[in-house]
């Protein structure tokens, strides 16, 4: 059997989560393949075997892998599309579920992630900042959040350009519902993506996990206003943990959606100094804002 059917059998089965699968998929041999002698030589609990027999056995959850396959690409850690920068991070999604061109897993990609209810500058800076970016040949990946994500997403299609969203919800979902007909164009003209089964809804603890996901597929993060304790610290503080680039777009002092990016600028995430450059080297060098 391959593998991706395996771990998606195993995933599709009550109980089994992101850590009993990492227990199993550490233990597989080497290859695309698993056979059923190979759960021999794991040392895995009782449970744990019978989820792996069930999953070799059990026509119910083969008959649901091939639904799943109808609605959505399924792609597996082992896989050739899996995409390299993400295979490094510290738990690794095993299982992926997309809609789109696959291919755009394989550039280079910018993050951009902010508030979600932004001012008018962000999307003076966002539509500034897109067209360049795209002039570089970058991929640019958001949240499909409202807000600073959905700007980032609709500057990029609107300059023929190409969008990876991340999405902390099944792909049958669409949330928020005002973003219903912009993740259909991004099902279109770039990728969606998503760890979670096709029918899982959203819920608020699915989305901070998924932001390892944004932070992985990455070269480098933008953040652009955005309140202490938001989701897109969490990004920018995953981000650093996997070497990336962070860069912050700062603000007004008197505006609270500027507390994050001056965070980033002057003090410690997760106990790390950040040193940036001042934003001018930002705009002129690295991405040609104002040019």
């Amino acid at each position: 059997m391959k593998k991706k059917e395996f771990l998606l059998r195993l995933k599709l089965q009550k109980g089994v989560g992101y850590v009993k699968l990492l227990t199993i998929a550490n233990q597989m041999k080497p290859g695309l393949e698993i056979e059923l002698d190979d759960l021999k030589e794991m040392d895995l609990s009782e449970k744990l075997v019978d989820a792996c027999h069930l999953a070799f056995n059990d026509d119910k959850l083969a008959k649901l892998t091939r639904q799943i396959r109808r609605q959505c690409i399924v792609i597996s850690f082992f896989d050739e599309e899996y995409p390299e920068k993400l295979r490094q991070i510290y738990r690794p999604p095993l299982i992926l579920f997309a809609q789109g061109n696959l291919s755009l897993l394989k550039k280079d990609i910018v993050t951009i992630v902010g508030s979600r209810y932004p001012t008018h500058y962000s999307r003076d800076v966002i539509n500034r900042l897109v067209p360049n970016l795209l002039d570089q040949n970058k991929v640019i990946a958001s949240g499909l959040a409202r807000g600073v994500d959905a700007l980032a997403h609709e500057a990029t299609l609107k300059n023929n350009g190409r969008t990876v969203a991340v999405v902390g919800n099944g792909l049958n979902h669409s949330y928020p519902q005002e973003n219903y007909s912009l993740q259909e164009q991004i099902k279109n003209d770039g990728l969606i993506i998503s760890e979670y089964l096709p029918d899982t809804p959203p819920r608020p603890y699915r989305f901070p996990k998924r932001n390892r996901i944004l932070a992985g597929l990455s070269e480098s993060i933008i953040v652009t206003e955005a309140k202490e304790k938001s989701g897109s610290l969490i990004t920018a503080s995953l981000g650093l943990q996997e070497n990336r680039d962070i860069y912050a777009v700062p603000g007004p002092i008197t505006s609270k959606l500027s507390s994050v990016c001056h965070t980033i600028w002057h003090t410690k995430i997760t106990g790390k100094n950040i040193v940036l450059p001042v934003f001018f080297t930002i705009i002129l060098k690295n991405y040609q804002l104002l040019i």
